[in-house]
């Protein structure tokens, strides 16, 4: 059975998530036509790391 997160937790991933893009953005390593993609995948990947705590 899949965990759900509380609204906290789900803002603290929200919150991690804009900070990995925002590192990858100012190493060159995202760009806007990549953003929308990268970002749903690190959302994700935090997500997932976060139900598995």
């Amino acid at each position: 059975m899949e965990e759900r997160l509380t609204s906290k937790e789900r803002e603290l991933v929200l919150k991690a998530s804009k900070e990995i893009v925002i590192k990858f953005i100012e190493m060159g390593k995202v760009t806007p036509s990549t953003f929308s993609n990268v970002f749903r995948k690190v959302f994700e990947s935090v997500e997932d790391s976060m139900r598995r705590k």
